[in-house]
């Protein structure tokens, strides 16, 4: 999926959580930072097209290990023995990024080192990925709404 719906998913969480969270900034930073970064092993990425990330993508591949629930709880626990603060927003926009990407054709290997994908049948770019940003660009609207008013 492209950056902009996997931002759109992440907000829709961010305002589905943020009453229960007390340090709401960080939340909100943690959740839109978590949710770039599973795409650090793509060159093509918005965050993994600098150049210091080459050294990360030589020993990864797109949707390997780094695009699995295996190393979201790995990364997730380290969190919360070290920076218990920023460990629920970490794990959300993480996690709503793989929940996002098992929909794509390219899919996922949620339980990596276990091979078994999980895949959809959206293609990333395509009208279907439009209607889901659509989707969730509405319905965060209409969360933002509710809540403010």
């Amino acid at each position: 999926m492209l950056i902009r719906t996997h931002l759109a998913i992440a907000i829709f969480g961010i305002l589905v959580f943020i009453s229960f969270v007390e340090a709401k900034l960080i939340f909100v930073i943690c959740v839109l930072v978590a949710t770039l970064i599973p795409d650090i092993d793509s060159r093509f990425s918005f965050i993994g097209n600098k150049k210091i990330m080459r050294i990360l993508q030589f020993f990864t591949k797109h949707r390997g290990v780094i695009h699995s629930f295996t190393f979201l709880v790995l990364i997730t626990l380290i969190f919360v023995l070290f920076l218990p603060v920023v460990a629920f927003g970490f794990f959300l926009g993480y996690g709503l990024h793989l929940f996002a990407d098992s929909f794509t054709k390219q899919g996922i290997t949620p339980f990596y080192p276990w091979k078994k994908k999980s895949c959809g049948f959206i293609s990333s770019g395509k009208r279907t990925e439009v209607g889901v940003f659509v989707f969730f660009i509405l319905v965060d609207l209409v969360l933002f709404f509710v809540s403010v008013f």
